[in-house]
């Protein structure tokens, strides 16, 4: 499931005419990046190349340090063109940068390399003219891309969709189209950006740069609907992927937006069941948006939630949000909450839960005693009124932490 970091797609010869055009009017170095400031086309070197430079010529794109300090410059709200600061550390001179922008869309970033930080009058409106021709010639070429994506977005929500009638419709036309192939084992991602963004049109650029490396691998191929704040990725594999290779791309995944987007955006993964075809995409999808709010409820799982991991955790996480509050925990256990010691209590209880009762085993894992861990299993039964050694009673307890695991602060009314 191996992916490199995705570059953006080469320009066309009609932009990379126009970037030569301006590089060589003004004997600079001239480069037109994504809105993810990934390499689109690029001029010859005239003697200001640094090493970014060159290494992006070499990698098809800066590394992560480099676009995030362009990014954080907030080139891409620019209503008009400026000049970047350099970074010694990353090896980057002062760029001026023109946000490339046509009918309110960002398509690109038209950059100049001015180590003197400093521009003539007849350069400024070059730039500018240039920049106008750049915009309408990526402007159409945007719209065709467009197109393609959403076909390829109406598809795959259709194959996860509830509607049975269209499922079967997707999956008829995605085999015409050649965008599906006969492999024996699918798998849905689902990547969820939080509400509280305001990033719009760049979050939906920031989730299709993230995944479109994964739509085509030497072990996978994809599919990827994008919206605002969720993208879907449909894979079909020969073979199930294994626990490590998932986390493996969700943790590039989530490098990837957090290198494109602001700490707002705050994303999380959820990785659905490993299932036999494609029919059972709808189920995968289904299982990942569980866990993508596994992961957003669970600090411990790192924002990556995968359903074969989670246990009886899937059957908790698909209560309604208005259900899942205190409520849920029984009384017992908010009593010995409340208790002296309760904190330390409750951890025991869970230890000696997880542990199936085993006293030998909680003990070792505890660092204490056996004597000590009676006495607390002791204080335990004293304190909820419960017999440890009936197995409803330890189900009853076990479920309550488990829920207790789940609730956010806000979710601390009783329903």
């Amino acid at each position: 499931m191996t992916a490199r970091l995705q570059r953006a797609r080469p320009g066309s010869p009609e932009l990379q005419a126009l970037v030569d055009e301006l590089a060589e009017r003004l004997g600079r170095s001239v480069a037109v990046d994504d809105p993810l400031v990934r390499m689109v086309c690029t001029s010859r070197h005239f003697g200001d190349e640094d090493p970014v430079r060159i290494g992006t010529l070499l990698q098809g794109r800066a590394d992560n340090a480099a676009i995030r300090h362009v990014l954080a410059q907030g080139v891409t709200r620019w209503s008009r063109a400026g000049f970047i600061d350099g970074r010694d550390d990353l090896g980057l001179l002062p760029r001026y940068v023109v946000p490339l922008r046509e009918r309110g869309h960002l398509l690109g970033l038209l950059v100049v390399v001015v180590p003197e930080k400093t521009l003539a009058e007849h350069e400024t409106r070059a730039i500018a003219r240039a920049a106008d021709a750049m915009a309408a010639q990526m402007y159409g070429e945007h719209i065709a891309t467009d197109t393609r994506k959403a076909d390829e977005r109406d598809l795959v929500l259709e194959l996860v969709g509830t509607d049975v009638a269209a499922r079967t419709s997707a999956r008829r036309r995605g085999r015409e189209l050649g965008l599906l192939g006969a492999a024996e084992h699918v798998l849905v991602t689902v990547v969820q950006l939080s509400c509280a963004t305001e990033l719009g049109r760049q979050s939906e650029v920031a989730l299709w740069g993230a995944l479109e490396g994964f739509r085509q691998t030497r072990s996978a191929r994809g599919l990827v609907a994008i919206g605002k704040e969720r993208a879907t990725l449909l894979q079909l594999r020969d073979r199930p992927p294994g626990p490590d290779e998932v986390a493996a791309q969700s943790a590039r995944i989530l490098d990837e937006l957090r290198t494109f987007l602001g700490p707002s955006a705050d994303p999380v993964i959820g990785v659905g069941g490993r299932h036999p075809g494609l029919d059972d995409a709808w189920t995968s999808y289904e299982q990942a948006l569980v866990a993508a709010r596994a992961a957003r409820r669970l600090p411990a799982l790192k924002s990556v939630g995968d359903w074969e991991l989670l246990g009886e955790l899937t059957v908790l996480l698909q209560l309604p949000e208005h259900v899942l509050n205190t409520s849920l925990v029984p009384k017992a256990l908010r009593t010995l909450t409340e208790a002296h010691g309760g904190d330390r209590l409750r951890d025991t209880l869970r230890c000696f839960l997880e542990h199936g009762g085993s006293i030998p085993r909680t003990a070792g894992t505890l660092g204490i005693h056996r004597t000590s861990l009676y006495y607390r299993l002791r204080q335990i039964r004293e304190i909820t009124g419960l017999d440890l050694d009936d197995g409803a009673n330890r189900l009853t307890l076990h479920l309550g932490l488990r829920v207790g695991e789940l609730l956010a602060p806000g979710d601390d009314a009783a329903a």
